[in-house]
Formats: C-alpha cells, sequence, structure tokens
C-alpha cells in the first residue's frame, strides 16, 4: 500500500465516524418540530521523517511518522417548525467570557509593563 492510499484511507475511516449524526444522534421530531443537531467538525494531520549517517560505523537511523486527528464539537441546533427555521447556537456566553478574560489578562500586563518603564 502507498503512502497516498494509507492515508486516504485514514481520512476515509475519519470522515466515516466524524459527523454529527455518529456524535449526536439521528434529528428528533416532538410537538410538531424537528430538532437537527448541528456541530463543528475539525481534522488534522501530521507527518515527518528523518534520517542520518554519522560514520560508517555506527548504524543508519531513520524514522518515519504519520497522524491524525479529529475533533467535533456541538455548535447548536435547528429547530424547524411549519412556519420557521432558527438555528440556536451552544456556549456563546462561553467564548464572550473567554474574550473578556483574555483582554483582561492583556490589559494587566500591558499595565504592569508600562509601569516598570
Amino acid at each position: 500500500m502507498s503512502l497516498q492510499e494509507f492515508v486516504q484511507s485514514i481520512v476515509d475511516r475519519l470522515h466515516a465516524t466524524g459527523n454529527v449524526k455518529t456524535v449526536f444522534g439521528d434529528p428528533i421530531e416532538a410537538k410538531g418540530r424537528m430538532i437537527i443537531p448541528v456541530a463543528k467538525v475539525a481534522y488534522g494531520f501530521g507527518g515527518g521523517a528523518g534520517g542520518s549517517k554519522k560514520s560508517d560505523s555506527e548504524n543508519d537511523r531513520s524514522g518515519q511518522g504519520l497522524g491524525g486527528g479529529i475533533v467535533v464539537r456541538p455548535a447548536g441546533v435547528l429547530e424547524i417548525r411549519d412556519d420557521t427555521t432558527e438555528f440556536i447556537r451552544f456556549g456563546e456566553n462561553k467564548k464572550l467570557i473567554g474574550v473578556l478574560f483574555l483582554g483582561l489578562l492583556l490589559g494587566a500586563w500591558l499595565a504592569s509593563r508600562s509601569s516598570k518603564s
């Protein structure tokens, strides 16, 4: 199996398992509404190879590596009714709190630097 075929087989497996339906299940129908889960899916891959030969008397050293991963996070739900469709986000308050906290830390750091000058 070539490297390209190997990588493609990994991508195919991740694609088959890393989707909203696999993680969150099927859409739900209740009280005249259809609820469809929505997720953010991110893939990451990396690889490397190397080698060295210090002298004729030492063994050749070489190595190869390949890795990949997937992250699936809930983003929200689509709520479909007879007359409207609405997207309801998850976690917006957490993002806002995180940004405010980072801003506070950056402000404190800048203030400490300017007071030392």
